[in-house]
């Protein structure tokens, strides 16, 4: 029991801070949807991933990294989360701010989280070499709060592209979280310290922008801005 909760509690508090922390609150089905859509993108984002690896890998930690870094893993899974912000949030009138591109960013991203966290908690073989529990915790203060920071990132941008038109944040929303998970992705398995300094960065920058975006709403009436695309 404590091992499930660890698994699953951490994306869970991450999300509920965000959500809670809008002044404006998204609607439970909305936030419901996007979870379970981010839940659903674990499934190609698999078999892209393991067809990547069979495919290109040669046994070598190096190139084992660099694909789960910058050709699968961060590529393929933000990818995935950004197409949910694109072809399922974007039309839909709940979103109708800014601070709702990090609100559904990060629950998109934290739905794909949790399950994929269950797995490599409940369903990795590590040969003995760590256990489920220890991998759940380490993964509680470093792959979770990733996928997390990275839908603050990707929500930022992508909110800003949708009501300012400047294409540059569209690009940034995309780009940016594949750079940084991809990084982490490289990373981690020679540096888990230098991991954590990527997350640190992350999450400078991602309490500056939600600040920046709780500032600008306590100066609002109501959420209802005109999207500019």
């Amino acid at each position: 029991m404590y091992t499930f909760s660890l698994t699953i509690l951490p994306p869970l508090i991450i999300l509920f801070y965000f959500i809670l922390s809008d002044r404006f609150r998204e609607p439970k089905a909305m936030i419901i949807k996007t979870f379970f859509l981010g839940i659903a993108i674990t499934i190609p984002a698999g078999y892209l991933n393991t067809f990547i690896l069979d495919t290109f890998g040669n046994g070598t930690a190096l190139r084992e990294a660099f694909l789960s870094g910058f050709v699968g893993g961060g590529p393929v899974e933000e990818i995935l989360k950004f197409l949910i912000l694109y072809y399922f949030i974007l039309r839909e009138k709940e979103f109708n701010e800014p601070m709702d591109g990090i609100v559904y960013g990060v629950t998109a991203s934290l739905g794909f989280a949790t399950l994929e966290n269950i797995d490599y908690v409940f369903h990795t073989n590590w040969g003995g070499v760590i256990t489920a529990e220890d991998v759940a915790f380490y993964r509680s203060f470093s792959a979770i709060p990733l996928h997390g920071l990275c839908g603050v990132i990707m929500g930022f941008n992508f909110g800003k592209y949708v009501f300012t038109s400047n294409q540059k944040y569209l690009y940034f929303s995309i780009l940016v979280p594949i750079l940084i998970h991809g990084s982490y992705n490289f990373i981690v398995g020679y540096n888990f310290i230098l991991a954590l300094v990527i997350i640190i960065i992350t999450l400078i920058f991602s309490i500056k922008f939600h600040s920046n975006l709780k500032k600008l709403q306590k100066d609002k009436k109501n959420e209802n801005e005109k999207k500019k695309i």
